[in-house]
């Protein structure tokens, strides 16, 4: 019942924030800047409002602090500190997303800006997970069933490695309409089963209102979309991907739920490599991934759908190979 409660109250809550902030942000003339290097048919979302991520995560806090109240007062804060954690992802995000509307450019915060800020809210998140019990340094991996201890230190490394490179794989995943919502909402349903099925019912509540979220900004995020998430809403979600993954002690699931986002980013840097390397030939016909199926006849439509439905194949699969770790 908390589950759905959960999902109702952060999915009303977004719908709603949505009819009020998508014309606020217009009014403000937050509006998109587009890459010239792009698709020269994505020309024509100039001026899409940005910063939509707003309406998803004040819409899971709002589910997180009335239907998680019991969890919170009682001790059990893992949703709140997975919250706290994105929410330091979303305000770099926001100032990113910022300095690109006030100066009507598409690039905002330094990549050197960005990288320190998200190292440092990864390091303290690691730390924050080990002092409450949550996280331990052996690396459950799944299938195998067998864990790996490491050094404290080592992996602190890790996890900050994931961490990072997991957000800014959200963040490339973000290019087309609805695709890093859709592609995320299996993820979220992932988390929410293990939570529920391992007893952190404080992480399936988190769970269930990041579906809803992202269930009511899909309705203005689809195709064609009259919002975008911004790095505001990208860079939280890719903080809450890798967030729940350590609260649930399970970050090699990553590779699996993840694999979306890692396919764009592997795709981006196999395409920067090569195109060095040879003096200009190219892997794909565009980079990430998505564009250069866009640029093979794929529509924004048909890329949402199949990109989400391997994620929830994946995320299925992933399921399986932890299922075992702590049988019921």
């Amino acid at each position: 019942m908390r589950l759905i409660l959960s999902f109702s109250v952060a999915f009303l809550a977004s719908f709603l924030l949505g009819q009020v902030l998508i014309p606020w942000l217009r009014r403000l003339k937050a509006g998109q800047s587009i890459r010239e290097d792009g698709p020269t048919w994505h020309m024509s979302k100039q001026g899409t409002p940005t910063m939509g991520g707003l309406i998803f995560i004040i819409g899971i806090a709002i589910a997180v602090f009335t239907i998680g109240w019991s969890d919170l007062t009682g001790g059990r804060r893992g949703g709140l500190f997975v919250l706290l954690f994105a929410l330091v992802f979303g305000v770099i995000g926001f100032i990113d997303d910022f300095v690109k509307v006030k100066h009507h450019q598409n690039e905002g915060l330094t990549v050197a800006q960005k990288f320190l800020l998200q190292l440092a809210a990864a390091v303290a998140f690691t730390v924050l997970m080990r002092s409450e019990g949550y996280l331990s340094p052996n690396l459950y991996v799944p299938f195998l069933n067998v864990e790996l201890t490491l050094p404290w230190g080592l992996y602190m490394v890790f996890a900050a490695f994931v961490i990072v490179g997991a957000v800014n794989a959200v963040n490339i995943t973000d290019g087309i309409d609805g695709l890093a919502t859709g592609v995320t909402m299996p993820v979220a349903l992932f988390y929410t089963a293990v939570a529920i099925y391992w007893g952190h019912q404080e992480l399936g509540v988190f769970g269930a209102a990041l579906f809803g979220g992202l269930c009511a900004f899909l309705i203005y995020n689809f195709h064609p979309a009259k919002v975008f998430m911004g790095d505001t809403g990208s860079l939280f979600l890719g903080g809450v991907v890798c967030g729940m993954a350590f609260a649930l002690d399970i970050p090699l699931a990553l590779i699996l739920v993840g694999i979306i986002y890692i396919a764009e980013t592997l795709s981006d840097i196999l395409q920067v490599a090569y195109f060095k390397l040879t003096h200009g030939k190219r892997i794909f016909r565009m980079a990430p991934l998505h564009h250069h199926f866009e640029m093979g006849g794929w529509s924004e439509v048909k890329l949402f759908g199949v990109f989400s439905g391997i994620t929830l194949i994946a995320c299925l699969l992933a399921f399986w190979g932890i299922i075992n770790r702590f049988p019921v």
